[in-house]
């Protein structure tokens, strides 16, 4: 059994990933209060908040991390004159720099062992683009920079660092759309469905394997083929 850490643990993707590998040894964040011994309530836009999660993960796992899943996140639609700097803030610290910090801890632990995998969870706005997104896009595709570099970095460890970029996701997020506006979503995506959180899910429970062990540095994206254009 692997320990593994997965943040944004308590909804959406993360709680899908969760549930998938529940088999196996986990430590789970959120911003959300529940009482779980292997529960850590935060919120990781706060730089010291990931240094209290990887703390009690040590704690948790007697100073043994296999498996760091980067899934905390949020998407914030606003035109980039409307972003004002405590946004801007709010937005690069969740979404990229929780991840890059969080990595930066449990490393040494997975260089020591040999061992390692870490899966950052990104979107497919990072890799094409996102009018109206711009901040959201921009973090997202720092995420995949800090993907390839990281990968390069601990590749003679036995360590793979992966991205998986998912398209729209059939989550509680996509409740504040109108039926009109999923329709939209359907029409300009290839395969006119919604990713299942389960697809998300089931690709990290591949990564994690070794049977992923050759797999390393990439950006796979799970969009339904909307990177390819519709």
């Amino acid at each position: 059994m692997k320990n593994i850490i997965i943040t944004g643990a308590s909804s959406g993707i993360g709680k899908a990933i969760s549930e998938i590998l529940k088999s196996e040894n986990l430590f789970l964040s959120g911003r959300r209060e529940l009482k779980e011994d292997n529960y850590y309530a935060c919120d990781l836009s706060e730089p010291e908040n990931c240094k209290k999660l990887i703390i009690k993960a040590n704690g948790f796992f007697n100073n043994k991390i296999d498996v760091l899943i980067n899934c905390a996140g949020q998407y914030i639609y606003n035109p980039i004159e409307k972003m004002d700097n405590n946004k801007i803030d709010y937005l690069i610290n969740l979404n990229f720099k929780s991840a890059y910090i969080l990595s930066s801890l449990v490393i040494s632990n997975m260089k020591k062992n040999n061992w390692g995998r870490i899966i950052n969870v990104g979107s497919i706005s990072g890799m094409v683009g996102e009018g109206n997104a711009t901040l959201y896009s921009a973090t997202k595709a720092a995420l995949s920079g800090l993907t390839r570099a990281l990968a390069l970095e601990v590749a003679q460890n036995n360590i793979t660092v992966n991205q998986i970029n998912p398209g729209w996701v059939k989550t509680p997020l996509i409740d504040v759309l109108t039926d009109n506006e999923k329709q939209e979503v359907i029409d300009v995506t290839p395969q006119g469905r919604f990713i299942e959180p389960c697809e998300i899910a089931n690709l990290c429970k591949y990564l994690i394997s070794d049977d992923a062990k050759g797999l390393t540095g990439q950006n796979i994206n799970l969009c339904a083929g909307l990177s390819i254009g519709c």
